[in-house]
C-alpha cells in the first residue's frame, strides 16, 4: 500500500501541468501587485489540519489569493532591482529537474548531472579567459558565491603569510561593492580595506594609492572587483586590478553576479577581458543569462584550492572522496559552503545547448541597446534629467523638484496601474529613479509610458 505522501493523483497532476502550461504561455506576463495587494484576512487561517485538505482547494487558494500578491519578476515590465527573465526552455527543464528526484551533491550519486553542470561551468570559464582546469559549482546566488570564494581567499592568504596573525589579514574593495561582500567579510572575520573610487569605479591607480598610504599594506591578501555594479552597472578596472593582484600575489575575486553576463555582449565584452586574471569569479545565470531562480556560477582558477579549504569530511562521505580511474571525482559540494544541493545549473545548461550562444549574445545586447535608447528618451524629455550615461543595462535619472516621497508614490502608482515595476534608489545621497533591463522583449512603449508618468 503506497503511503499517501507518495501516491500520485493523476487528475491533480493534469491540473498542475495545465497550470504550468498556462503560466508559461502568458504573453505578456502580468506584473501582479506584490505587497500592494493585501492577502485577504483569514485566507491562511487553520490551513494545516490533522487530515489535510484537497489539493485542488490549496492550489486554488494559491492561484486566487497568493499569486496576485507576488510580483512576476519575469515580466517584461519588471524593471526593478535586478529582474529574472528565464527562457521558456530553462523553465521547462527546471520542471524536469524538480520531478526527477536527483541531488547534485557529489559524483557518486549524480555523475550525469555533475558532468552537465561542469560543461556549463567550463564554458563560462573559457568565455572569461580562464585557463583549462578552471571550474567550481553552482550555488543559490551571489551572496553564497561571494562568501565561499572569499573564505578561500582568506585561507589562501593566511597560508601564504604565516608571519601575519590570522585575524589581521585584510581584503581590499570599494564602497560600491555589493552589500554581500561586506557581509561576507564580516562573517569570515576579515577586515575590509575600503579604497576610494574614481567616479564610482575601482581602479588600479586608486588601489596602489591606498596601499601606499596604508601603514600595513602587507596584511592585504586580496582584492574584490565588480563587473557591473548593481546600482549603476559600472565595471571596475578589471584589467588593471587583476594585473596588479597577480604581480603582488593577491587573490583577485570578481563579483560579476549581474554584469558578468556582458561576456556575451559584442559592445561590452572587451571591458571584461580582465576576468582572465581572476582567482575566482561569480556570474548569476538567474539574472542576465536567462535561467530560473536560483542559480549562481562560482568558478575558481584553481579549484583544488577551494576543495582543500571547503570540502566537508565525515565517515559517511568517505565514498564521495574515493579516486576512480586514478582521479578524484568532482563533487560540487567541495567547492562552496554547502553540502546538499539541487542541480541548479542544469536549466541553464539545457537552454544554452538548445538555443546556442548567438541567441544569448543577441538577448544580452538587446538589453544594452534598450538602456541606450531609454537614456536618449530621458535626455529628450523636458521633465527628466539623465544622472550619468547608462551602465550596461541600467539607467539612472532624476525628476527635478521631486523628493523621496514623490519617487515612492510614483513607484507605487506605476505598479498599481500595472504599467511597470520600477523602484527608486539612492545615488550620492539623493533619491533618484532607476530602471534596469534584462528581458530582450521589453517594449520601448513601456519605457515611454514610464517617462511620461513622471511628468505629473
Amino acid at each position: 500500500m503506497t503511503h499517501p505522501l507518495f501516491a500520485l493523483d493523476e487528475e491533480f497532476a493534469r491540473q498542475v501541468f495545465a497550470y504550468c502550461r498556462d503560466r508559461l504561455s502568458l504573453d505578456p506576463v502580468p506584473l501582479d501587485y506584490g505587497g500592494l495587494l493585501p492577502i485577504p484576512d483569514g485566507v491562511l487561517d487553520n490551513l494545516f489540519s490533522e487530515t489535510g485538505r484537497s489539493a485542488e482547494e490549496v492550489l486554488a487558494l494559491y492561484r486566487d489569493h497568493l499569486a496576485p500578491s507576488i510580483i512576476s519578476v519575469d515580466s517584461t515590465a519588471c524593471l526593478a532591482f535586478i529582474p529574472n527573465a528565464p527562457s521558456k526552455m530553462s523553465s521547462l527543464f527546471d520542471m524536469v529537474i524538480a520531478a526527477s528526484g536527483l541531488a547534485g551533491t557529489n559524483w557518486v550519486e549524480a555523475a550525469g548531472a555533475v558532468a552537465a553542470e561542469n560543461q556549463a561551468l567550463e564554458f563560462l570559464a573559457r568565455r572569461a579567459g580562464l585557463p583549462a582546469g578552471a571550474g567550481g559549482t553552482f550555488v543559490p546566488g551571489g551572496t553564497a558565491g561571494n562568501l565561499s570564494a572569499l573564505t578561500v581567499a582568506r585561507d589562501v592568504g593566511r597560508a601564504r603569510h604565516p608571519d601575519i596573525a590570522p585575524h589581521e589579514v585584510r581584503i581590499a574593495l570599494s564602497e560600491e561593492a555589493h552589500s554581500s561582500i561586506g557581509t561576507a567579510l564580516h562573517v569570515i572575520g576579515v577586515t575590509p580595506l575600503y579604497v576610494p573610487t574614481d567616479d564610482h569605479r575601482l581602479t588600479r591607480r586608486a588601489l596602489e594609492a591606498a596601499l601606499a598610504r596604508d601603514p600595513h599594506p602587507e596584511t592585504v591578501v586580496g582584492v574584490v572587483a565588480t563587473a557591473g555594479t548593481t546600482n549603476a552597472g559600472i565595471i571596475d578596472d578589471l584589467e588593471g586590478l587583476g594585473s596588479f593582484a597577480r604581480e603582488h600575489d593577491l587573490w583577485f575575486h570578481v563579483d560579476g553576479a549581474y554584469g558578468g553576463a556582458a561576456m556575451f555582449s559584442s559592445s561590452h565584452r572587451e571591458q571584461l577581458s580582465g576576468l582572465r586574471h581572476a582567482n575566482s569569479f561569480i556570474v548569476d545565470p538567474h539574472k542576465w543569462l536567462f535561467a530560473p531562480f536560483d542559480c549562481c556560477a562560482l568558478i575558481y582558477r584553481e579549484p583544488t584550492l577551494a576543495r582543500h579549504y571547503l570540502a566537508q569530511r565525515a565517515g559517511y562521505l568517505d565514498i564521495t572522496h574515493e579516486e576512480t580511474h586514478g582521479v578524484e571525482d568532482w563533487n560540487p559540494s567541495d567547492f562552496a559552503l554547502h553540502l546538499s544541493r539541487r542541480a541548479r545549473g542544469l536549466p541553464f545548461w539545457f537552454s544554452l545547448a538548445v538555443h546556442g550562444v548567438t541567441a544569448y549574445e543577441s538577448a544580452v545586447e538587446a538589453a544594452i541597446e534598450l538602456a541606450r535608447r531609454t537614456a536618449e528618451l530621458v535626455e529628450a524629455s523636458d521633465h527628466l534629467k539623465l544622472v550619468r550615461p547608462p551602465g550596461l543595462s541600467v539607467v539612472l535619472f532624476r525628476r527635478p523638484g521631486w523628493n523621496r516621497d514623490d519617487y515612492f508614490a510614483w513607484s507605487h502608482r506605476l505598479l498599481r496601474e500595472q504599467i511597470a515595476f520600477v523602484v527608486p534608489t539612492t545615488w550620492e545621497g539623493e533619491t533618484i529613479g532607476r530602471v534596469v533591463f534584462l528581458h530582450p522583449d521589453t517594449p520601448l512603449e513601456t519605457v515611454e509610458r514610464i517617462i511620461e508618468s513622471a511628468r505629473d
